[in-house]
């Protein structure tokens, strides 16, 4: 709020400001008809009324109106009034659209706020009384937060949030005038379209002469998690609107935001941080002396992102004697000198309309599994045959009959990558067995045993003959994180001489290298420079590593794939197919779906990838989980010889090679007789725990259980004794991240899974991993040919940032469905909507969901407004800790009333120091012996030994855990999601971190199986010890229920009706299975490669796993 000022100044400066930095407004990328616009307003899910009857509110932004009597705030996504001295709040703006961040203008006669109404948070302006609502701003994929007034009424000012490869919103500093047009930028962000630097809180002099605003000044391009609030993380920054020269203003130890200037311009009042504590203070603009106000105000977002602002804004009265603002659930007003603070209570009772969760039952384990995951389909260039890669094995289908059989007899060795010669005779792939590495064979089309036609072992992908089939060029890339880092000296792409029986390296960087009009060079795609592995380019170069050269480009490209004859060139875009004439004309140019240069088509409708063309390069192939299709060019384009008239619709229908095969599982009974059975039966209204209790299993299902002596145990039955051990479910790790293969190889002995169930975790649902990798190790795991616990995934995210191959742009429903669809066909159970920013786009995807029978896990991305719509959108789950410590009773009766869950990932809590830096600090890590018995040294030592000291305080997740045993003291499901941090044991630490919060022992084990069972749509098949369900259960030394650290003291584990010693994982009773070394017991291994590191570092910041 600001009082009225002198005009000619503000007038003068925003004129030069306005003249020198005029920048359009970003154009919509969508043109939607008004009739049929989504209205986000208008959920088309089931919804129903709830009500809220509150005294108190949760991060309620507030102003005060210049006459000082009343205040504006917002709670909810509503926009509320009240005197100022407290009372039964009036509603001003309420609905399912979220409203927030309302700011009188200075003579009090309009409202400035924010609203997603129009699809996304975009600037509005209304009369104080409610009516005439007015868009300012029309950003289409760029958040609007943060308004303020300047002194004259003209215009207003803003944080503009911007996402670049990272959806991470960094903001820019601009200006609107109050009737409305493009806005001009004061202020981009530091490191132009890669920026992940916030800047934001932007405020006007009461003179008009300067806007202050806050600013991220920590070090580089990158945000960073876990950063120091003790030391300088945000300045307030002073920018002068005459000149456009600026000065860091406020700064220090504990930062500075939230600039805040009083009305007779003597004081700036801000936030800084002391120790862990946000504290009040003003500043004597003209002494520069600081004054300390209020010292338990709630913490603020230094640590966090920033994007929805720094705190919730305060406001000066107009005499500039008090200070208004919300803190701990309440609005208090303090007094500037005498620091005394007063609290003004209010009442809230509204009506809120919220939609039916998302939620749909998933079937954990049919006895038959359909293998979806039939990768490299090829077809041959007869047309007659496919090769294809299913549960490590290659295999061959008659196009004709539909029969299909192995392609090799050899059963030593996995196969992956099958690609036919021009003629048909032979087929080029790669092995991989985790003790004697990979090879690159070749074998007769008909089938046999292959002949390698490598020198030396190594790490090979992606071979291709060449036109002759004389030369094969392949990838050899470098293990040591999931493979053996053995034979890891020289990546790149290599071409072997079969003649001559050599290989030779060609090119140190690059992938998915091909021939094409013939063999004097190699076609590959490598990323673009400068752009930190976002865009990429296709590259060529001669077989003796020389002459190379850049061909094309293609900035949301992610694959290019030359036709034999090299006349055309076919790349994916937005995860369909394309196809255009490849022309050499000198000149690098970009390709794209909106391409004028040559003539580019659109091939496939419902997703592809894995493209190969037809010897003859007149039909393209490409395929998209089980599905090949393949199109003509002739029915491509119209001005092709043998075109027909009217070209046929896209293709949407192909050769499906998915099979059906048994799902793995013991034949055994076992009674696991005498422990104490946690069951988390009925768990919502009862904790039953049955003492010297029995578990009767028969293959993967309990049939039995009760108190020794209610039943007969079976005579054929195995009895094993778990006296003095706890019996609890398998934990359900909700959250769970890490690498399932490397470059597409599926290792034998994924060390992260073993690990896992080690630890006693027997289901993993992992909400962003590589379709082709995730998908193939679920199938693999349930059929038996890995250990590992139950894969479930939403495969690659619906991604926001502007990343390709990972962004999914959703503009409607049909894209949306688009997206799902492509997922739900590689084997999803469910769909992580990540940080887009539109509402209506999240809403698109959960309606889409809805109709395809899907899950929908969003990112939380630390936005708490964005977050809350998301529950009353209803989400089937909220991913990640909110961004604020404590919610409040507004909150906690909105969110219990819905169906949605909560999975705070409390090791990687925002707010302060993760959870994970927590257990690191107060234990040691790498002397935990079943850990290092499989995780490598050199993985877990560099983040455990010489680790970060703090007190409790600084670690936020404990506050995080507190406010989720509200919530769960309140109908709420609280998950555990331990992230991929630390394997298996992080699972335990989620726990813990519960039991921090209040969680009683048992609530912490509630939250770690059957309600986590519960969310994911599963708890008819997991989630708790009871007849009917799969005999998923852990054995655990001692009594838990006392003593919750006791939790990772597994004994043994049962998965599936399998029981594993968990310290060997040697099958005990059920059956043989044992565990092999893995390759870090057999090598003395010090470090990954470097490119290694590289892969991993690129590969896990992709796919969102890393919170460092």
């Amino acid at each position: 709020m600001y009082k009225p000022f002198k005009r000619s100044l503000l007038t003068a400066s925003l004129g030069l400001s306005l003249s020198l930095l005029n920048t359009s407004a970003i154009a919509s990328n969508e043109d939607t008809d008004a009739d049929n616009k989504w209205n986000v307003s208008t959920p088309l899910g089931q919804v129903k009324t709830i009500s809220i009857d509150t005294n108190e509110s949760t991060w309620s932004n507030l102003d005060v109106h210049p006459d000082g009597k009343s205040i504006i705030f917002d709670m909810l996504g509503d926009i509320y009034t009240m005197p100022i001295t407290g009372g039964k709040a009036t509603p001003l703006l309420k609905g399912f659209e979220w409203n927030m961040q309302a700011s009188y203008s200075p003579d009090g006669s309009k409202i400035a706020f924010l609203s997603d109404r129009d699809g996304i948070i975009n600037l509005w302006t209304m009369n104080a009384d409610g009516s005439n609502l007015k868009q300012i701003s029309k950003e289409s994929g760029n958040t609007i937060h943060t308004p303020s007034w300047s002194p004259d009424g003209q215009y207003i000012a803003v944080t503009r949030g911007v996402m670049s490869s990272r959806s991470i919103a960094a903001g820019e500093i601009w200006i609107y005038h109050h009737t409305g047009g493009s806005g001009t930028k004061i202020k981009s962000g530091s490191h132009g379209a890669f920026n992940q630097k916030n800047i934001t809180d932007p405020k006007f002099s009461p003179d008009g002469k300067y806007i202050y605003y806050t600013k991220d000044v920590t070090s580089g391009r990158v945000w960073q998690y876990n950063k120091n609030s003790t030391t300088e993380l945000f300045n307030i920054i002073r920018h002068n609107l005459e000149t456009g020269e600026e000065e860091r203003y406020i700064g220090g130890a504990g930062g500075a935001v939230i600039p805040t200037p009083s009305p007779d311009g003597k004081y700036m009042a801000y936030l800084k941080r002391e120790d862990t504590k946000t504290v009040l203070y003003i500043k004597d603009l003209k002494s520069g002396i600081d004054k300390r106000l209020y010292t338990e105000m709630e913490r603020d977002n230094q640590e966090t992102f920033g994007t929805e602002g720094n705190y919730a804004y305060f406001d000066w009265t107009p005499d500039s004697k008090n200070i208004v603002f919300w803190t701990a659930g309440k609005f208090h007003s303090v007094d500037i000198t005498s620091t005394k603070v007063d609290t003004i209570e209010f009442n809230v009772q509204v009506e809120k309309q919220v939609q039916q969760a998302v939620k749909f039952d998933v079937d954990v384990a049919p006895d038959k599994v359909k293998v979806k995951q039939t990768r490299w389909a090829t077809m041959s260039p007869q047309g007659d045959r496919i090769v294809y890669q299913a549960l490590g094995k290659l295999y061959v289908r008659d196009v004709k009959s539909g029969k299909v059989s192995r392609l090799t007899s050899q059963n030593d060795h996995d196969e992956f990558y099958p690609s036919f010669s021009r003629d048909g005779r032979y087929i080029t792939y790669t092995t991989w067995d985790d003790n004697d590495l990979g090879t690159v064979r070749v074998v007769r089309a008909r089938g046999g045993k292959g002949k390698v036609i490598t020198t030396e072992p190594g790490h090979y992908i992606n071979p291709k003959f060449s036109p002759d089939s004389d030369k094969v060029v392949f990838s050899r890339f470098t293990g040591g994180f999931l493979l053996s880092p053995e034979w890891s000296m020289e990546p790149g792409i290599y071409v072997a001489d079969l003649d001559e029986k050599s290989m030779k390296r060609i090119s140190k960087s690059g992938h998915d290298a091909h021939f094409a009009a013939d063999d004097k060079r190699v076609y590959y795609t490598d990323y673009q420079s400068g752009s930190y592995g976002t865009k990429k380019k296709l590259m060529s170069i001669n077989l003796d590593g020389f002459d190379q050269r850049e061909e094309l480009k293609g900035d949301d490209v992610t694959e290019f794939k030359l036709s034999p004859d090299g006349k055309w060139l076919a790349f994916t875009y937005q995860f369909n197919t394309y196809v255009a004439p490849f022309a050499k004309n000198g000149i690098v140019q970009s390709i794209g779906p909106k391409s004028t240069w040559v003539p580019v088509e659109q091939a496939s409708k419902t997703a592809g990838s894995e493209m190969h063309w037809s010897a003859d390069s007149s039909t393209l192939h490409w395929s998209n989980a089980a599905t090949l299709y393949s199109r003509k060019l002739t029915d491509t384009f119209a001005f092709l010889s043998g075109a027909t008239e009217e070209m046929p619709e896209l293709t949407s229908t192909g050769i499906d090679l998915s099979f059906d095969v048994d799902a793995d599982k013991p034949s055994e009974t076992i009674a696991l007789v005498g422990g104490t059975v946690v069951t988390m039966r009925d768990a919502d209204n009862q904790q039953e725990i049955i003492e010297n209790g029995v578990v009767i299993v028969n293959q993967n299902k309990i049939v039995a259980v009760g108190k020794h002596g209610d039943f007969m145990i079976p005579s054929n039955a195995k009895r094993f004794d778990v006296t003095g051990k706890t019996l609890v479910p398998g934990i359900i790790d909700a959250h769970a991240h890490g690498s399932q293969g490397s470059n597409q190889i599926i290792p034998q002995q994924n060390w992260k899974n073993l690990s896992s169930i080690a630890f006693g975790v027997t289901t993993i649902h992992d909400p962003s991993n590589d379709n082709r990798e995730i998908f193939s190790a679920a199938e693999l795991q349930r059929t038996g040919k890995i250990l590992a616990p139950r894969i479930f995934s939403t495969g690659k995210i619906l991604y926001a940032g502007n990343l390709p191959g990972y962004t999914a742009k959703i503009n409607d429903l049909d894209s949306a469905k688009f997206h799902i669809k492509r997922t739900q066909e590689q084997g999803a159970v469910s769909v992580k909507s990540y940080n887009h920013p539109r509402r209506d786009t999240r809403q698109q995807v959960l309606e889409a969901a809805r109709e395809l029978g899907v899950n929908v896990m969003p990112e939380g991305g630390g936005k708490l407004y964005q977050n809350i719509s998301m529950v009353i959108d209803g989400h089937t789950t909220l991913e990640h800790s909110l961004n604020v410590a404590r919610g409040y009773s507004d909150l906690t009766q909105l969110w219990s009333q819905t169906e949605v869950a909560y999975n705070p990932t409390f090791v990687v809590a925002y707010g302060g120091l993760s959870g994970e830096r927590y257990w690191y600090d107060r234990t040691n890590v790498w002397e935990n012996k079943r850990l290092m018995k499989y995780a490598p040294r050199y993985i877990v030592e560099p983040v455990s030994i010489r680790r970060e000291k703090a007190p409790d305080d600084h670690y936020n997740h404990i506050e995080i855990a507190k406010y989720a045993k509200t919530l769960r003291d309140n109908g709420v499901r609280v998950l555990i999601g331990a992230h991929g941090q630390r394997e298996g044991l992080a699972a335990h630490w989620e726990m813990w971190m519960m039991n921090q919060g209040g969680f009683t022992p048992w609530e912490s084990l509630r939250g770690a199986t059957i309600d986590g069972a519960i969310a994911l749509g599963m708890d008819k098949e997991i989630g708790s010890i009871e007849e009917g369900k799969l005999a998923d259960i852990i054995m655990i030394e001692g009594d838990v229920l006392s003593d919750l650290r006791q939790s990772e003291n597994v004994s043994h584990t049962m998965l599936n009706g399998r029981l594993y010693n968990a310290d060997t994982l040697e099958e005990v009773l059920t059956g043989d299975y044992k565990t092999q070394p893995l390759f870090f017991d057999r090598l003395d291994i010090n470090a990954m490669p470097i490119p290694t590191m590289k892969y991993m570092d690129n590969k896990a910041h992709k796919y969102h796993w890393t919170h460092h």
